[in-house]
């Protein structure tokens, strides 16, 4: 006789994979069994699975009964199998078609009264089955929604096991046929009403803002107290271009995975901003039995904003300087390696010393010569060589506003797509389309490489060891979004001293 099987899927990071849940009775001592390389989650699952089949008037078989989950090498984590080994369980002896569950996969939590309850990570699942050519899915109706954001796969809602197995075949009068359809997706938030225009005084650090956004470079700003480096930082993602159908399904399941309600595709760059005392793992992401996205895997496609960048431990900070490069994140642990995204933009802000007031005219600085040094270290070297824009911002001196209106976010956030398409026009042979992503190799040697005269200033700097080579790709970089703004086709001296001086604040 042909074993009752189904589909479930297993979660490494963002990548699942398909797990086929068997299911055998024998005649031997009663005993439920699951197999199959699986966490405590899943072996806990016999008691809620038994539970919520009694309470759903779904009997068990009286005999021993074992599950495998297969592959069984694959590490399998969490509750979210627990509703298909309940169907493959239930199907060894109740008229379920069988048929009907090789076809379908099945994602879910059971409580102990039968009830389906929503669980993380349903939005990467589903994408997974729908990969993998599977047609039909069955989750949670709290997680119908964000089910529903994948295209090419039919997604059913329901709120009990035995809704589930009256979509099977199975002939419950005091049940209909079809599970519920998935909720619609919500319409996304509005976006930010945070304006370019509230900021006072800044001028220079806002056309620095927009030149990061036009390349996606990263920015570290530094100031005392008060200086609006916060401001400046909340106002980039509105500035930003809005995301297309890929990204922002990668944003969005990355949210899912990490535990947060998903109802709509948000097209507004994502903005992650952890306290200072985050930990290094709560910055990548991490964990000894699963791995859970950390900030730099949720602020991908967006910006990762470091307030108080001094105030973080110097072994978070430099754990990013391998993202900054790569643009992705592998966390290994001994059962399992996973894979998140992290192409962000970085976006730190630091006082110039712990009290504020340090080089700051009419302030008086109390920290020891010791201490400025030590605050300043959490910075390491190789860090900041990774920050293409160093801006320095001074204190406002007037509140009073600056003659004519300030740039605002739609001025700005239009410019910087303008700049984004002259950058892909430029790129369009290449398989790059921002500046950031070009590499050094290709800016020096390339098509667009700039002449002798051009790179003088640079040369210049890298011979006294004002910059290093890693410094000199990514001033060419921002170079080159200078060159967009302004909607030209070729690299010139001015361009590239102001570059130098967004940089290091060399002049040419």
């Amino acid at each position: 006789m042909t074993l009752p099987r189904t589909w479930a899927v297993a979660l490494t990071g963002l990548v699942g994979d398909l797990v086929e849940v068997e299911a055998d009775v024998s005649s031997q001592t009663p005993e439920f069994q699951v197999i199959g390389l699986a966490d405590r989650a899943i072996g806990e699952a016999r008691q809620r699975v038994r539970g919520a089949c009694a309470n759903s008037d779904l009997p068990l078989p009286r005999r021993r009964l074992t599950v495998s989950l297969t592959p069984a090498d694959l590490p399998k984590h969490g509750s979210a199998l627990d509703l298909a080994i309940a169907l493959a369980s239930l199907a060894t002896e109740l008229p379920l078609d069988r048929a009907s569950l090789f076809e379908t996969v099945h994602i879910g939590e059971l409580g102990l009264d039968g009830r389906l309850r929503p669980v993380a990570g349903v939005l990467p699942a589903v994408m997974a089955a729908a990969r993998a050519g599977f047609r039909r899915v069955i989750v949670p109706y709290a997680n119908g929604s964000e089910a529903a954001l994948v295209g090419g796969i039919e997604v059913l809602a329901a709120v009990g096991l035995r809704e589930v197995a009256a979509r099977h075949g199975l002939a419950l009068d005091d049940v209909r046929q079809e599970p519920v359809a998935p909720p619609t997706p919500s319409a996304p938030p509005a976006p930010s009403q945070l304006d370019l225009a509230e900021i006072v005084g800044q001028r220079e650090a806002v056309e620095a803002l927009v030149v990061a956004a036009a390349g996606g470079h990263h920015l570290m700003m530094s100031g005392p107290p008060g200086a609006g480096k916060t401001m400046l930082a909340r106002r980039l993602p509105g500035i930003l271009p809005e995301l297309d159908d890929r990204a922002a399904l990668q944003v969005a399941a990355v949210r899912s995975l990490s535990g947060q309600s998903v109802t709509a595709l948000h097209r507004e760059p994502p903005f992650e901003a952890p306290h200072h005392t985050a930990s290094t793992a709560a910055l990548i992401g991490g964990g000894s039995r699963t791995a859970r996205p950390g900030a730099i895997a949720r602020a991908s496609g967006g910006v990762l904003f470091l307030d108080e960048a001094g105030e973080y431990s110097a072994q978070a900070l430099d754990a990013l300087r391998q993202p900054l490069e790569s643009g992705s994140i592998e966390i290994h642990r001994a059962g399992f390696r996973a894979s998140f995204p992290a192409r962000f933009q970085l976006v730190l802000a630091t006082n110039p010393c712990p009290c504020g007031n340090y080089g700051v005219t009419g302030s008086v600085c109390e920290c020891a010569p010791y201490a400025i040094r030590r605050y300043a270290a959490r910075l390491s070297g190789p860090l900041r060589d990774r920050i293409d824009i160093e801006l320095g911002l001074r204190p406002v001196s007037s509140a009073a506003p600056t003659a004519g209106p300030g740039q605002s976010s739609a001025h700005a956030r239009e410019r910087v797509a303008n700049a984004r398409r002259c950058a892909a026009a430029r790129l369009r042979d290449t398989p790059w389309r921002l500046n950031v992503d070009v590499p050094g190799s290709w800016l020096r040697a390339g098509p667009c490489a700039p002449p002798a005269e051009v790179r003088r200033p640079l040369d210049d700097a890298l011979r006294r060891g004002a910059l290093t080579l890693r410094g000199y790709d990514r001033v060419l970089r921002v170079a080159w979004s200078c060159v967009d703004l302004d909607g030209r086709e070729r690299l010139s001296l001015d361009d590239v001293g102001r570059a130098l001086y967004l940089k290091k604040g060399i002049a040419a």
